[in-house]
């Protein structure tokens, strides 16, 4: 198949794209996510992670057989595994890295060393560059036990030191990581270092011996090895030598894990090669992948010309994404996921008028018609309505409506809650601003679509104003609050109700406080031992979140991703445990999965 002219030489997948819609069906949310209490894991979970643990790599005119693994049957051969994809000229970014930059990376980052764990297609924690891992009888230590024989690209071995140098990186207050919130309340003295009160020394973190990596924690904190999904490093040597940015050129490059850098042009075009020296769990397929700078709109129109073999949903207009649905092989080749179970709502100041007032929360939130503005503006391939904070299929999540009716659509009660508060058909309420934060053309249709809901049902003025990111960002945090009222969406860091739940715990990012709230998702973090109460705990929480109204919950973003019917694998072919195609988050291990079809 000739990638130049897609027109022509489209062949069809023969698998099926399952869209599961009915929800209601899904299993138990212990069966979707981890279970909260596991405290042990081994690579009996993991079929092929000791695959390559002794292999080195094929050369390429082996066509069939790479580091150790052979190549499925309808594979190109090695030497023609090239995946191109693009990279957005609109990103701000810095650095390949992770631990040195969260917000700001380039495009094929996270390729150069593996995480301490990863998440399977069904989102359960399972063994990466860790192979096994346990916590101590003290419940706050823990010990992660890597995986041996893992080696840098330089030579030098892998070992716990460069994950104890890692972490004291990002806890070193000069570094000023943009994701140093992620730790907070988790690791030992974490805030302190944050905060240079200790030194980085000090940091809850450990090498006993080279395999062994440990953390110790606060408090018993049962989410921890799903939060190692994040739990990258750099090689202690090269960040010793050359600084951060060592992976920023290829010269001072080093990579443990499938990929090393080959060529980097910034703004212009950046390729990784398969590591030959690469030892780990997820041996890569792809023998090299190139990004390709451009401008997201014209990533489409550059996959119709066979010139990428994937373009996301964020980069498809809705006149796009109308021909995807409205075309056979281009709907059987899009494949929609969960993403991070992100849910874009609205959030205000509740401390002060008018949403100190609860009947006035109530009534922008039975104003909103979520089912209109979903079905209407969004598209129901790319969302669902929201009546809560969790969405269906994440760990302690409501699945069957059992929370819809707190902030179900209601125009009528919604008025008569508005009337309650003092302002009968909006007599007398105040005009609003709904921020956004630096959101684009299409999310903006969507909250002018529920501002105009509101305002039409109530009779009040709501004006939408698009605001710099950092501006938004800085008021949205600031104590007291500079943001009234304003829209945002939130997707996971880890699978566990804490991470998604613990955001509206006072002190955070929101204006609202609920004693009882905190006090549930206080009780239930830290439970080990009784997981149906510990679900129970948050389910109970959540329902007091939409009761109370800290927020408004508009809908769940579903993700998607639109792939040439030439990229296989089934991490993107094979349908998760409830019907769901497509690459899934955290589940790290795809971008070596993926394959080139022979043509």
């Amino acid at each position: 198949m000739n990638r130049s002219n897609l027109h022509t030489k489209w062949s069809l997948v023969a698998l099926l794209l399952v869209f599961s819609l009915l929800l209601a069906a899904c299993p138990a949310p212990a069966a979707v996510g981890p279970a909260t209490d596991d405290t042990t894991a081994s690579t009996e979970s993991s079929d092929s992670s000791d695959s390559s643990a002794d292999e080195s790599a094929a050369p390429a005119d082996a066509m069939t057989t790479i580091f150790g693994e052979t190549l499925p049957e309808d594979a190109a051969p090695y030497d023609e595994q090239v995946y191109r994809t693009a990279c957005s000229t609109t990103a701000n970014q810095t650095t390949f890295d992770f631990q040195v930059s969260v917000y700001s990376r380039y495009c094929l980052g996270d390729v150069f060393n593996d995480p301490l764990i990863e998440l399977d297609k069904d989102f359960n924690v399972v063994p990466a560059a860790a192979e096994s891992w346990e916590v101590g009888d003290d419940g706050l230590t823990w010990s992660f036990h890597l995986r041996p024989d893992q080696v840098w690209s330089d030579g030098t071995p892998l070992t716990a030191n460069d994950y104890v140098a890692t972490f004291q990186y990002l806890a070193d207050p000069e570094h000023a990581w943009d994701f140093a919130w992620f730790y907070n309340g988790v690791i030992q003295n974490w805030e302190e270092v944050i905060a240079g009160e200790l030194p980085k020394e000090e940091l809850g973190v450990a090498a006993p011996d080279d395999l062994t990596f440990q953390i110790v924690t606060q408090q018993p904190f049962p989410p921890l090895p799903g939060m190692m999904k994040f739990g990258w490093t750099l090689q202690k040597k090269a960040l010793e030598e050359h600084g951060p940015y060592y992976n920023s050129d290829p010269a001072t490059s080093v990579s443990s894990g499938p990929y090393m850098l080959d060529t980097f042009e910034p703004g212009k075009l950046i390729t990784v090669v398969a590591n030959p020296s690469y030892k780990g769990y997820r041996p890569p397929r792809i023998q090299r992948m190139e990004a390709i700078y451009m401008d997201p709109g014209t990533e489409f129109s550059a996959f119709q010309k066979g010139e990428i073999d994937a373009v996301g949903y964020e980069s498809l207009s809705p006149a796009d994404l109308e021909l995807v649905l409205n075309d056979p092989v281009l709907k059987e080749n899009y494949l929609r996921h969960f993403g991070d179970f992100r849910t874009d709502y609205l959030l205000f100041d509740t401390f002060n008028p008018p949403f100190d007032n609860l009947d006035v929360r109530k009534a922008f939130a039975h104003a909103v018609d979520r089912e209109a503005i979903v079905t209407n503006v969004y598209g129901e391939v790319k969302a669902m309505p929201a009546y809560a904070m969790l969405m269906p299929g994440f760990p302690s999540s409501s699945t069957k409506g059992e929370l819809n009716e707190y902030q179900a659509y209601d125009c009528d009660l919604a008025k008569e809650h508005l009337a309650t508060a003092g302002y009968p058909d909006g007599e007398g309420f105040p005009k609003l601003e709904m921020w956004l934060r630096d959101e684009a053309p299409a999310l903006q249709a969507v909250f002018q679509a529920v501002a105009a809901s509101i305002s039409q049902c109530l009779n009040v003025e709501i004006e939408v104003s698009n605001k710099d990111r950092k501006v938004y960002t800085d008021a949205m945090n600031a104590k007291p609050t500079g943001l009234q009222f304003g829209a945002v969406s939130y997707g996971m860091d880890y699978l566990d109700p804490t991470n998604m739940l613990g955001i509206w715990v006072f002190g955070g990012r929101h204006s609202w406080k609920n004693d009882e709230f905190d006090q549930l998702i206080n009780e239930a973090t830290p439970l080990v031992g009784d997981p149906e109460k510990r679900d129970q705990l948050f389910r109970d929480a959540e329902r007091i979140l939409v009761d109370d109204v800290g927020g408004i919950f508009i809908d769940h973003r579903w993700q998607g991703t639109l792939f040439q019917p030439w990229v296989q694998g089934d991490c993107i072919r094979e349908a998760d445990a409830i019907g769901i195609m497509g690459e899934h988050w955290g589940n790290d291990s795809c971008v070596s999965n993926k394959y080139i079809e022979k043509h």
